[in-house]
Order: structure tokens, then sequence, then C-alpha cells
């Protein structure tokens, strides 16, 4: 046994706490834990029964606000759910987002749910326990510090009697509130929690089972298409629907102003009567004109809102000389492999939806405002879609097919897009520019250092005119100025101790529609960061990792680092290939990584191959560790994609790139091999590990290539720049 007397003060005080409160219940009424607060969640949903409830199998049902994304949400809260109550995760079911059913808990996004979430679930399952254990105790007639929990069933601890959760509650739902004092079971005794545990999500992934949105059917149910104006700013001027019984037998044509839908039976005839309807479609296009200004410069020239973000306490002295570098990253798209999709029914005065959108309640008040419903006459059902981690068309698809039920009431209306529809009519994420300019001390270190940011906004749900059917229809709700927000400047600051730093926030509204995609601006500003410390470190004569921790005051930050420097330090150079690195901690508050690319330049031909990833990561708790890596895995992956190959093309407001020929991503012969290290630290607080690999892989993959070949990389995606 290896520990030191902080840590063993540290374990040894808080199970004292925990067997207090638990076990024995003395001391409950005058101790509080400050280490411990309700999440807000659970502040405004204290009861029990909207979380949990026993079934009479034996199994307990679990009701979560947020959406599984494939990032593991629904395997992480029946794991917390069976090692709070001493069940088998097998004997836990997770009923996401559904306005019928479960709580109000937002949108799902910013590698919030396994710390908000995850914990509040954990919460409410030990409430749970403690209401199981007391209602045992009645019945029993004996204390609780006697009875133990085992697979659905309370019994003495000395052998003998036992009862299940159902008995207990007599098939009653679970009546207490969740509140504090509340007692966790304690993390020595974990048996579950931590660990990798099956998904039987996954096998069903495997074998093509029906589980997503896009294989979701209703008895009658029939299909609907929508026609897409070709651009933004586009109005319908007629439409000829002359033969179109010819091409496939129509239910309906539903036209509201710009925005035009048809229904048949069958989802090919719908697709016929769609393109026939194109083709027929007679549009206004607006005047384009042509710019000279490169995309930096046109980002810059668009600058609305400028705040001062941070302040540097001794002025930035401009005589100095100084080290200069600009960045771009161009727009870029979710590119969910299976095109949006929803369905929809208005009957009986009842608006059902069933969508793959991130907030179920969010979405329901937006669709309420769209359709005039009261929200209590709307049903909002969440169900898994392809997978996007951000805001693509999801909403935009379902408050189409809402607008279209309405308009064709008592039957299930399903709504497809596109290939081309979702390519381009899905908010991107946005371009973005920075600046970067340091001074260096004569020891190496930074004495100044300043980044001016230009972004548009990274999140417009809820903003009036965000839906693109609402500036379609007859009287259109015209888009307000895209809200500036966080996202543009996050991990735009050094995280390392700089402490003359200015960061300039410049906001834009830019030529594409924009929302929040996977890390928002952490993607953009890391790859600049991260991209000026390589070249911080070569001005200084200094080893990349000895620079950055150097600058590093943070433990646990160093501590990843060094056993990433471990990990590649050793490996054999390789002929026209390099390693390079990158750090960040999220938000620069929440998990941290460092990660190494080792990347290929091939002399004759320039291409990239993308040999290796590693990455070392620290999300204080693990709840499945299996989970971790594979958030860790696929987000190296499509930050890789990103970074090489992937930009929204465009002229004006029509976008050019509406299939994957002309938006390539990734394929599996490019992908790189992945290796995780994730170090455990149970006792921390747990953090999201969903955002947190995308933003550091671009700075590390830029600085590997600058090291293979001595070319820098400062324009996104790498492309064909080397040739140049």
């Amino acid at each position: 046994m290896t520990t030191n007397r902080r840590s063993f003060i540290k374990a040894a005080g808080s199970l004292t706490v925990m067997f207090s409160l638990e076990y024995t219940g003395l001391l409950a009424s005058a101790l509080t834990m400050n280490n411990l607060e309700l999440p807000e969640v659970l502040r405004r949903n204290p009861s029990l029964s909207a979380w949990l409830q026993v079934l009479t199998n034996g199994s307990v049902r679990v009701f979560t606000g947020k959406v599984e994304l494939g990032q593991g949400l629904c395997g992480a809260i029946a794991q917390v759910t069976a090692e709070e109550l001493d069940l088998k995760a097998d004997k836990v079911e997770v009923v996401i987002a559904d306005t019928r059913r479960t709580p109000n808990e937002g949108f799902t996004g910013g590698s919030f749910s396994t710390e908000n979430s995850v914990l509040s679930i954990r919460y409410a399952a030990a409430a749970a326990r403690r209401e199981l254990l007391d209602l045992a105790a009645a019945v029993l007639m004996a204390p609780a510090e006697e009875l133990q929990m085992a697979d659905g069933k309370v019994s003495f601890k000395s052998g003998g009697r036992s009862l299940s959760f159902f008995e207990l509650l007599e098939g009653k739902k679970l009546k207490s509130e969740i509140r504090l004092p509340l007692q966790l079971k304690p993390k020595e005794q974990y048996r579950i929690s931590g660990k990798s545990v099956h998904r039987e999500d996954f096998k069903q992934m495997v074998v093509g089972a029906e589980m997503y949105i896009q294989d979701l059917r209703f008895p009658g149910m029939v299909h609907a298409r929508t026609i897409s104006p070709p651009s933004y700013d586009a109005r319908l001027i007629s439409l000829d629907e002359a033969g179109l019984n010819k091409v496939a037998p129509v239910l309906t044509v539903i036209k509201d102003g710009s925005f035009i839908a048809v229904i048949c039976e069958d989802e090919y005839q719908t697709v016929k009567a769609q393109q026939h309807l194109s083709a027929q479609a007679k549009w206004s296009v607006s005047q384009k004109t042509t710019s000279a200004k490169s995309m930096p410069e046109l980002l810059k020239s668009l600058t609305v809102i400028t705040s001062k973000v941070k302040t540097a306490s001794i002025v930035f002295p401009e005589e100095a000389k100084t080290i200069k570098a600009a960045y771009y990253k161009p727009y870029v798209m979710h590119g969910a492999i299976a095109p949006s999709c929803a369905v929809a029914r208005y009957k009986d005065g009842l608006l059902e939806i069933w969508t793959h959108s991130q907030g179920a309640y969010p979405l329901r008040d937006t669709i309420s405002s769209l359709v005039k419903i009261p929200t209590p006459q709307i049903h909002v059902t969440c169900i898994r879609g392809s997978g996007c981690y951000g805001h693509n068309g999801s909403d935009d698809a379902a408050a189409e097919a809402a607008l279209i039920a309405v308009a064709f009431p008592g039957r299930h209306i399903r709504l497809q897009w596109s290939r081309e529809q979702e390519h381009s009519w899905e908010p991107y994420g946005t371009a973005m520019y920075m600046e970067l300019e340091a001074i260096l001390a004569m020891d190496g270190r930074i004495a100044h250092f300043r980044n001016s940011v230009w972004s548009d906004a990274h999140y417009i749900r809820g903003n009036p005119g965000y839906l693109n059917l609402e500036g379609l229809r007859a009287n259109p709700v015209v888009q307000k100025a895209n809200p500036a927000g966080s996202g543009g400047y996050r991990n735009a600051d050094l995280y390392y101790a700089v402490s003359n730093q200015t960061v300039t926030a410049n906001f834009f509204n830019g030529p594409l529609r924009t929302s929040n995609l996977r890390s928002l601006g952490s993607y953009a500003n890391l790859f600049a960061v991260e991209s000026f410390m390589d070249e911080l470190a070569a001005q200084a004569g200094i080893d990349p990792f000895d620079f950055r921790i150097m600058h590093l005051e943070d433990k646990r930050a160093i501590e990843v680092l060094e056993r990433l420097k471990r990990t590649v330090i050793t490996l054999p150079k390789e002929k026209n290939a390099a390693i390079g690195i990158a750090f960040s901690r999220y938000k620069n508050s929440a998990a941290y990584i460092a990660v190494a690319a080792q990347v290929k330049v091939h002399p004759s031909t320039f291409k990239i191959t993308p040999v290796k990833l590693w990455a070392v990561v620290d999300v204080g708790e693990v709840i499945s560790l299996d989970s971790v890596i594979n958030q860790i895995e696929g987000g190296m992956i499509q930050a890789t994609s990103w970074t090489l190959f992937e930009e929204v093309r465009f002229e004006q407001k029509t976008v050019n790139s509406r299939n994957w020929a002309s938006y390539p991503i990734i394929r599996f012969n490019d992908i790189p091999e992945v290796e995780v290290e994730v170090i455990s630290r149970p006792n921390e607080k747990l953090q999201g590990v969903g955002e947190i690999a995308m933003c550091v892989t671009p700075g590390a993959i830029a600085n590997a290539i600058n090291r293979a070949c001595g070319k820098r990389i400062r324009n996104l995606p790498v492309g064909e720049q080397l040739k140049l």
C-alpha cells in the first residue's frame, strides 16, 4: 500500500462521514456534508417517483430528461442506479426524454450528461434506498442497520426472511422526496460503478435492429417530404402541380407561403412526388455579388459585437518584439449518417411528435408557438438518431412534421429529409478566425499573451426564427441577429500560468446558418492555442512537452502530459513521420486531456496519413471505463476528419456541399489506430467526456505535420495545403 498523509486523511475522513450518516443515523440532523449539493434539476423535481419506478419483475425503471446520443448515458445511469440499490445493471431500464414521462432536464449537450444527469440519478437511487430500507424496517420490525439489499430484495444481514422492492411498496409508487441529508454508498464498496459493463445497444447496432427514429413505423402511417428552396433567401414564385398525379398518387400537397410538403401512402411515391415538384417550382433568387475577400477577411468585415473576455493586468507592450500567428477553421457540418427524420400525429386536439432532438421540453415549447397549440396538448418523445453531437436538422424535421400533421390530421406522418436537404439545410458549426500574439521572457516563459477571436453563434435554439420553416411561411418570423455567447471564446484564454492575458471576442452574423456542434468554439480555439504553443516552444528552443509543463501549476494537468510523454518519448523515429502533441483542460474548468498524433507525410504526393493517436485523460470519477474510452476514441477520429477533410463550400447564400462527394469525411482506410489511457480518480468530481477529445486533436495533428515536413498548418482543413 502506497499513499501519503493528505490522501489518507482525505479518504478516511470521507469514509467516516458516510458511515455515520447511512449506517448508524447518528448526528444526521446535526451534520451536513459540505461537498454534497443536490443538482438544480432535483431541486425543481424533488419527487422520487418522477425519477424511479419499481416494476413487478424486480427491475427498476429510471426516467431521465436527457437523450442517449451514443455517449453511453443509459449505461452510466443503469450502473449508478444498480450500485446504489445493489442490483445487477441489466435490472435497470432507462427511459430517455419524454414530456409525458420524464423530468424536464432541458437539452443534452456540453458534456453535462454525466456531470449533471447521472449524478442526479445517483442521488435519486440513494433516496430510494433510504425509503425502501425504512419500509422494510417497519415491516420486519428491525433497525435498518440490521438489513441489507441484494438483487431487488431487502433481508436481514443474518439471513432469514426477505421482501422484494415491489412487495415493500405494495405496488405503489415511491413517495418520498429527494432531500438532504442524503448518503451515497461509500465508493470503497462499489461493485459496478467504475467498471465496464455489457451494453445491449451495441449488439442492436451491429445486427441492424430497429432502434433509431428512422426505423419507427406505425399502422396506417403515411409519408411526407418537403421541397426546399435552392438557397437561404430564395422564395417561391410559382408551383406547377399539373401532372403530379401521373408521377405518384398524392394524398395532398401542403403550401404555406414558400413552405411546400407532399404526402403519399408510400415513401417511394413521396420521393417521386418531391422530385417532380422540385423541378416544377420557380424561386426568386437574390442577385449574386462576387467578392475578392478571403474567408478570414470576410469574417472580420462582418463583426457586429466586440467584447473583452479577459484583460491583462499589465498592458501589452506594443513596441516589444512579438511572435504572431493567425489560424482559420471553416464551416463544418454535423454530417449525420442518416438524414433527419420525425413522426407526428394530430388527433382529437393532441399533437404527438417522435424526434431525435436533444431536448423534448424545449422543442415542445418551440412547436407550441409555431402551431399555436398549448404545450399540455403536445407530447414529444425522443428516440435515438443516427448520431450527430449537436444541433443538426432534427428540430427542423420535427417542426415540419408537426406543421404537416396539423394540416393533415388523424394519421401518423413520417417526414424524412433527403441527403441533399440534410447537407444543405442543417445548422453548421461556424467558421472561426483567431489572431494570437505573445512575448517571450528571457527564460523562455510567456510574459504576455493576447488572442482575438472572430466567431458566429454556437447556439441558436430558442432564438426567434431559428427554424428554417419559420422564414418560409406566409407570415414569416424574421430571425433575430445571432446571439453572442461564451461558446465562441471557449478555451481561447490559456489554462497555462500566464498572468498577462488579453482575450477579445468578435461576434459576427455570417452567411450560413450556424448552431452548436460538438465542443463549440473549443475546437478552433485550441487548434490555434496548441499550435501556437508549439511555435512558441520552437522559438524558445524548448521541448514541446517541457514548454507546456513549465507553464502549468495544476498537478492533474501536469500528470496527463507526463504520462503521455512517457508513452511516446521512446517510440522509434520513422522516415517522413513525426509525432505532435497538444493539451487542454476543457472549458478551463472540466476534464483534462493530453493527445499525441503520429502522422506520415508522403514526399511524392504530400498525402497525409494519420498513423496513430494517443490520449491520456483525467475525467475525475469514472462511471463506465468503456464508455469513457469509446467517447475519446470517437472524438479523436471525428476531429481527425474535421482537421484533414471537412469544409462546407458555398457561394453567397447557396451551399454547394450537398453530398458526400462534395463534403468528404474520413473513410475507414484513413482511420488511425487509437490508444487511450484513463486516470481514475474516484474521489474527484464527475466530469463529462463527450467533447474533450475534439479540441486537442487538431493541434496535435498540425504539430505532427510541422515536425514531419516543416510545413506549418494554420488553416483548416489540411487538404491540399502541403502541395502549395
